[in-house]
């Protein structure tokens, strides 16, 4: 497992950048939640992370979306007590859209973390859009 919260934000975010959903939710508390601008919102408990990837997935596909890449710029938050983190950090995330590359800048994605005996697991995120753009 991660031995910083910033690694663990990281394997979090290379897991969603290859479509693994099982390997972002090795890196998630198990009573997680996720609060995203998609319906329904919020997730929580032991699925949390495949529930709303299959929803992300549901939603992509009717829209016509696809390719999803997130990267993170320099925290604007890096707080990290003995057992508790709480990262915010600007995001960008490219995607195509009906065959068309954009681009989502000036999103924020705000993590609480939890150390566990073997590392650093997300406990909770939350993603606030950006500017979507061509």
């Amino acid at each position: 497992m991660s031995t910083t919260p910033l690694a663990a934000v990281q394997t979090y975010l290379d897991a969603f950048n290859a479509g693994d959903a099982l390997a972002m939710s090795a890196v998630f508390m198990p009573d997680g939640s996720i609060l995203d601008g998609m319906a329904p919102h919020v997730w929580t408990g032991p699925t949390a992370v495949t529930d709303w990837y299959r929803d992300v997935m549901a939603e992509s596909a009717h829209l016509g979306a696809s390719n999803y890449h997130v990267t993170l710029g320099a925290p604007l938050h890096n707080d990290i007590g003995d057992d508790s983190a709480y990262i915010v950090t600007p995001a960008t995330m490219t995607f195509d859209l009906n065959g068309t590359a954009r681009t989502q800048s000036g999103a924020v994605f705000t993590l609480a973390l939890r150390r566990v005996a073997d590392g650093w697991r997300v406990a909770a995120w939350a993603w606030a859009k950006g500017a979507s753009r061509e």
